[in-house]
């Protein structure tokens, strides 16, 4: 296995997090990152001196990998959890408390519902249908609004759902599959004929404790790559940055990559390839050899967004807010009217809330009590911009997102001063999109993969795009390597692809 060369396609999270796995399971590594850093969607800075995150600032604390990944790194000490999680929704005219009972914005507890005024009467009104309605049939897989709407109608969908979604996809309700962006909901859903009964049996199976909900690093969950990318070094992997890989073809047994300019290519020939990268380059890359693969990646979409970061003295709130931030739906009306079930606005089409653009506040030294003790005089806001299919919205230059950021604040908290410092970070195609058939597209991915020797995919394309789901992604893409080059060397050494499913040898193996 000393003997095997393996090459990772791209230096985000899921490339490094198998590149680990194939290192430590004795193989020769080398991870080809095109841009100039590591890190993917990961990515931390200062701003006014309190470190935080420009990507993705938290981890899924209730599901393993990515807890698993920390303390195998050594550093399960370090990881901190929210202060509060407590949120809102902008809704009717006035911050409201998202309500209890709920999950991803699919109620069961119609009281709290009833006492959160999210909805209109109407809206209210209609929501115990679903109580009594017959069986919604449903084939394959449908969208989040089709499903969710017949049952509980439209508004909880618009002023419910979708912007618990949107903190995720970025997405459009209409168009993300119920299938693969709720898979508990979608699944209980399937046992019972009431979609507010499903939700309940799903609220009354969880843990009455079930912990912290998130977690993250103290110098940000930006941090978590240069960890890994150290793990790796120490390991025998190289990690090169600046070195776009250009094309893939299947040679001698083996792969080889193409990296650089055609006016002055490199070659690099691996006995297994790892594709780690989004779906358009991954579509790119495995035309050649793999042409199913390519076409079903060449379908998934993405939204592009933006970050727009606020650093404020404490003064400029008039009170400091209680809660880890607010979302805002797509689509919002005055206190009387409603949607009932009827069709959503188009992507693109959908009035933005007030003119002002933004889908999500986080006050980050308020979720993040480390932080706040990092400068107790600053208030560090993220403030979310852009959804799917509204890529005009981020055509705007950074003062004028800016501006939006701060009017929203100025708007719902009655924020007046200047921030002390901002920072605009966009994220253009950042975001896989989960459409209907998602589940289907992928299984054909990795049935064509499949049949190609020494060859895997991981990454947010395919089971989720958290960390956690991204890490399981590198998890099966290096055990499957691993596989693959033992059967090749029987010599392999024992517990190889234990480590690879992230099992225990991990936790006890020497530095």
């Amino acid at each position: 296995m000393s003997t095997s060369h393996a090459v990772v396609v791209g230096g985000g999270i899921a490339g490094l997090a198998a590149a680990r796995l194939l290192a430590r399971g004795g193989v020769r590594v080398t991870v080809l990152e095109g841009s100039p850093r590591i890190g993917g969607k990961l990515r931390v800075s200062e701003i006014a001196g309190v470190p935080v995150d420009e990507g993705a600032e938290a981890m899924l604390a209730r599901r393993p990998e990515g807890l698993d990944l920390v303390r195998d790194l050594g550093h399960g000490d370090d990881l901190v959890h929210p202060g509060t999680t407590s949120s809102a929704i902008f809704s009717r005219g006035a911050l409201r408390r998202i309500p209890s009972g709920q999950v991803m914005g699919v109620p069961s507890d119609l009281r709290a519902l009833a006492a959160s005024q999210v909805l209109s009467p109407a809206g209210l009104a209609r929501v115990p249908l679903d109580l009594v309605l017959p069986e919604t049939r449903r084939g394959a897989d449908v969208s989040v609004a089709g499903f969710i709407g017949a049952r509980v109608g439209r508004e909880v969908v618009d002023r419910l759902v979708e912007p618990l979604l949107g903190g995720v996809y970025a997405g459009r309700a209409e168009l993300l599959s119920f299938d693969s962006t709720l898979p508990a909901v979608a699944a209980a859903a399937r046992t019972q004929r009431s979609l507010i009964g499903a939700v309940q049996g799903i609220r009354d199976a969880a843990p009455k404790d079930p912990g912290p909900v998130f977690a993250t690093l103290p110098d940000g969950l930006g941090a978590l790559p240069h960890l890994v990318a150290d793990d790796v070094a120490a390991a025998g992997g190289t990690i090169r940055t600046g070195a776009t890989v250009r094309e893939l073809r299947r040679r001698d047994g083996g792969w080889r990559l193409t990296i650089g300019p055609t006016r002055d290519p490199e070659y690099l020939d691996a006995d297994a390839v790892v594709i780690a990268v989004p779906a358009a380059p991954a579509s790119r890359l495995l035309k050649p050899d793999v042409p199913a693969a390519a076409r079903e990646l060449a379908d998934i979409e993405y939204a592009s967004m933006a970050i727009v970061t606020l650093a404020y003295r404490t003064t400029a709130f008039p009170r400091l807010p209680k809660g880890s931030g607010y979302l805002v739906p797509a689509v919002e009306s005055d206190a009387g009217s409603v949607w009932g079930d009827d069709p959503p606005h188009p992507p693109g089409t959908a009035p933005e809330h007030g003119g002002r653009g933004v889908k999500a506040v986080t006050f980050s030294s308020v979720k993040w009590p480390h932080l706040r003790e990092r400068d107790p005089g600053i208030i560090a806001v993220r403030c979310s911009i852009g959804r799917f299919g509204e890529e005009r919205t981020l055509q705007r230059a950074d003062g004028e997102l800016t501006a939006t950021a701060m009017a929203e604040l100025a708007a719902t908290c009655g924020v007046a001063e200047l921030p002390v410092e901002s920072r605009v970070t966009r994220w253009g195609g950042g975001l896989p999109q989960y459409n209907v058939g998602h589940a289907d597209r992928v299984a054909k991915i990795r049935a064509a993969v499949a049949g190609q020797p020494g060859l895997a995919v991981a990454g947010a394309a395919y089971d989720g795009l958290g960390v956690p789901a991204c890490v399981a992604s590198a998890r099966a893409a290096a055990a499957r390597i691993l596989d693959d080059l033992r059967g090749r060397d029987p010599r392999t050494r024992e517990g190889a692809d234990h480590d690879a499913a992230g099992g225990q040898a991990e936790g006890t193996r020497t530095q």
